[in-house]
C-alpha cells in the first residue's frame, strides 16, 4: 500500500516538550553530552563512559521523536539527531583501540544541540501502512550518513594537522585536542576505512531506492534534487576510493574531497528537508 504523507506542524510551541518525560530526558542527555565533552577534554578516564551514558539517554528520546503516536516522523532535525547519535556510537566503539576522544569532543556538543531540535522542528508524518522495505532503507541510509560524518570529522583534523606541520609549528599540536587523536597516518587509514564502509552503505541505499522505489516509497522513482545530489556524492566518494587504491591519492586532497562529498550528501536530505520544512513549511515526501 502506498505511503500517505501529510503535512504536520513543523514548529512546536516553545518548551512544550518539557510537559513529558521525554523532554526532561532530552535536557538530561544534552547536559550529559556537554559533561562528557568537558571530562574528555580534561583527559578524565571516565570521559567515554559519560559519553556512553549520554548515548543511552539519547536513544529512547530519538525513538520517541521518530516513532510518534500519529505515525513515523522523520524530518531534517530527526535525521540530523540520528546521524550524530550513530556517529558517536561508532566513535565510542572505535575509541576502545584508538585515541578518538578528540573527535568525540567535537561531535558530542553537536549531538547535544541536534537532540533538542526535533522538539521544535518536528517534521512530517508518514501515516498509513509503511512498507517493510522503507525502514531498512532509512536505517541504512542514516548509518551511511553517520559513518561519513566521522570521515568528515577526521578529514578536518587531517587538514589542520597537515597545515600545522607544513608551517613548521608542530608545537601547536600539543593542544589537548590533538593529543587525543591518532597520528596523522593512522587517521588517514581510518579515514579510508570509514569511506569504504560508508560507500558500501550508500550504495545499498541507492540500489534499494532505484530497484524498489515503488515498494519503499509508494511511488515510482523520481529524479529530483535529492536523488541527483546523493548520486553526485556517491560518485565523489567512489572516485576518491578508486584514486586511493589505484593512484595512491591521500593527504589534504583526499580530505578535501571527503568534505566535498559529505557537504553534498548533507544537502541531499538534511538540507533539502530543512528548506521544505522550515523555509517553505511544507512536506513533499521522503
Amino acid at each position: 500500500m502506498p505511503i500517505r504523507k501529510f503535512d504536520g506542524k513543523f514548529m512546536a510551541s516553545p518548551l512544550s516538550f518539557l510537559h513529558h518525560w521525554q523532554g526532561w530526558l532530552t535536557i538530561a542527555a544534552a547536559v550529559t553530552y556537554l559533561l562528557a565533552t568537558v571530562t574528555m577534554r580534561r583527559r578524565h578516564p571516565k570521559g567515554l563512559a559519560v559519553l556512553a551514558i549520554a548515548l543511552g539517554m539519547h536513544a529512547p528520546v530519538l525513538a520517541s521523536q521518530i516513532m510518534a503516536l500519529e505515525g513515523l516522523r522523520y524530518g531534517f532535525a530527526s535525521a540530523l539527531s540520528a546521524t550524530l547519535w550513530l556517529a558517536l556510537v561508532v566513535l565510542v566503539w572505535e575509541a576502545r583501540r584508538s585515541r578518538l576522544e578528540g573527535a568525540a569532543t567535537v561531535v558530542a556538543p553537536l549531538a547535544a544541540i541536534a537532540l533538542v531540535l526535533p522538539w521544535f522542528f518536528v517534521g512530517h508524518v508518514f501515516q498509513g501502512t509503511v512498507s517493510v522495505l522503507f525502514v531498512p532503507h532509512l536505517l541504512i541510509g542514516t548509518l551511511a550518513y553517520g559513518v561519513f560524518l566521522l570521515a568528515a570529522t577526521l578529514a578536518v583534523f587531517i587538514l589542520i594537522q597537515a597545515r600545522v606541520l607544513q608551517s613548521h609549528s608542530a608545537r601547536l599540536l600539543d593542544d589537548g585536542l590533538f593529543d587525543q587523536l591518532p597520528p596523522l597516518l593512522a587517521m588517514e587509514r581510518m579515514l579510508f576505512r570509514y569511506l569504504s564502509i560508508g560507500f558500501f552503505l550508500l550504495t545499498i541505499t541507492l540500489i534499494s531506492g532505484v530497484l524498489f522505489s515503488e515498494e519503499v516509497f509508494g511511488r515510482a522513482l523520481r529524479l529530483d534534487h535529492k536523488s541527483v545530489l546523493t548520486l553526485f556524492s556517491w560518485l565523489v566518494y567512489g572516485l576518491l576510493l578508486w584514486g586511493h587504491r589505484s593512484r595512491g591519492w591521500r593527504g589534504a586532497a583526499a580530505a578535501r574531497a571527503t568534505l566535498l562529498g559529505f557537504f553534498v550528501l548533507l544537502l541531499a536530505y538534511v538540507g533539502s528537508r530543512f528548506v521544505l520544512e522550515v523555509v517553505l513549511q511544507r512536506s513533499l515526501g521522503a
